[in-house]
């Protein structure tokens, strides 16, 4: 399936705001045993530091779809790569705990904005065939991010350098500047443009260098969807019911995303192994081992999202999901079964997530809103994602010292049933149509 150069010049271009967010979420693991050292913080404010990202990355995701809706994507694509490149540095030359927390808050800003932005800009400039693949790159690119800053960690905290946390936490400021000044070279969404200004002749001059077979299709059908919204975008249009369908899809998929433990799994990997009776040195390289599985498990999800499509995605990462976890599960709450296993259990389980959750959540979430919704649609979906992240890694060492990992994994479980039913029963397939059609179905769903 031929890929149109430009477009995917500028989707890959926009994509690398997913390597900055999977950077700068796995970088803090090198440094925040220094930092808590260096201020002499107690383990409740050592956590906070730690966690100030991830609140930013809340509030972002909430509202990083009004200045992309008011303003435009470009422009909000430039600003996230500001907010990385400012986090980056004053996280580096932060002089106390106060200054640190804010950057590392300025940083998650940037993580949650850009999880909104990016595949939503993306979405608007594919060609309808290669959509899957091309908004998939931003997840590609999370995980590639996580893989590089373990990377960078351990060439820097190998090399002897005098408070090598702050080069561990500064050297992102390399890849944001970059990021920030290629923002440049790429256009304006053209579907931004319509629903916008009714720029057709722009929005028409970029989409005949992105997706040349299907503009005259894509012009005349964003302007039948531009003179069929009579209602003022806000949130409060996507639970109205002409859109509330939409609205659920996009915060089911989300919702699934996490309660099926992946952000617990990887957070706690190596205190996951060590409760199995794993060495610690044979559980850190296990955690090496997930990042890999990662990498190498969501480059087959690009490779297939839009070839299978969607759906079938699903079905294989919900089955890949139910039988690692129940092995996992298993692992801990059945007779005698050797830790040597937990592992193997642990890759299929990333593997499938890659293969399934990972390549389709940002895809389809970008594609369940019209023109007109869609950037308070992706803050809705991504705001669900964060916040069930956030809740999930805070609760997950209690539960797990209280009641063990065993029945946590099995909850888990249970969760993905309900994933497999709903994707067998009210997921859409969206491969290879444009994100117009897509809508049209959309409303005659809630219409029906």
């Amino acid at each position: 399936m031929a890929t149109n150069r430009y477009a995917f010049f500028v989707s890959l271009t926009a994509a690398l705001g997913g390597f900055l967010f999977g950077f700068d979420t796995a970088v803090i693991s090198g440094a925040e045993r220094a930092i808590q050292e260096v201020w002499q913080l107690s383990d409740w404010m050592h956590g906070l530091a730690i966690a100030s990202a991830l609140y930013g990355t809340v509030i972002g995701a909430l509202l990083g779809g009004i200045p992309a809706d008011r303003w435009g994507r470009k422009k909000s694509l430039l600003w996230i790569g500001v907010f990385y490149f400012v986090s980056a540095i004053g996280s580096g030359i932060a002089w106390d705990f106060t200054s640190f927390t804010f950057f590392r808050f300025l940083g998650g800003l940037g993580v949650g904005a850009s999880s909104v932005v990016a595949p939503m800009y993306i979405s608007e400039i594919a060609p309808a065939k290669n959509r899957g693949l091309l908004v998939a790159l931003y997840q590609f690119n999370i995980v590639f991010g996580i893989v590089m800053a373990y990377v960078s960690n351990y060439i820097i905290g190998t090399a002897e350098i005098p408070e090598d946390w702050r080069w561990m936490l500064g050297v992102e400021g390399v890849p944001a500047l970059i990021y920030s000044v290629m923002i440049f070279s790429i256009p304006e969404s053209p579907r931004w443009l319509i629903a916008k200004f009714k720029d057709h002749v722009k929005a028409r001059e970029i989409l005949t260098r992105t997706d040349p077979d299907g503009v005259d299709e894509a012009i005349r059908m964003a302007i039948e969807e531009e003179k069929s919204i009579k209602q003022k975008a806000g949130f409060g249009v996507l639970f109205s019911p002409r859109f509330f369908s939409s609205t659920l899809l996009a915060i089911l998929i989300a919702f699934f995303n996490q309660v099926s433990g992946i952000n617990a799994i990887i957070y706690f990997a190596p205190r996951i192994f060590e409760m199995a009776g794993i060495s610690t040195e044979n559980a850190l390289i296990s955690t090496i081992g997930i990042g890999l599985v990662n990498l190498v498990a969501t480059f087959l999800g690009l490779y297939l999202i839009d070839r299978l499509g969607r759906k079938k995605l699903m079905y294989i990462g919900s089955f890949g999901y139910i039988i690692s976890l129940t092995l996992m599960a298993y692992n801990f709450l059945g007779p005698g079964i050797s830790p040597f296993w937990l592992p193997i259990f642990v890759f299929g389980f990333i593997a499938s997530h890659a293969v399934g959750q990972g390549a389709v959540i940002w895809v389809f979430i970008s594609e369940m809103f019209p023109n007109e919704l869609r950037a308070y649609g992706q803050s809705l979906g991504s705001f669900t994602h964060w916040i069930l992240a956030a809740v999930i890694a805070n609760v997950f060492p209690f539960f797990a010292n209280s009641f063990g990992p065993g029945y946590i994994f099995a909850f888990f479980c249970a969760m993905m049933i309900c994933q497999l039913l709903w994707v067998m029963f009210k997921m859409p397939e969206t491969r290879g149509r444009s994100l117009e059609e897509i809508q049209q179905d959309l409303q005659k769903s809630n219409a029906g």
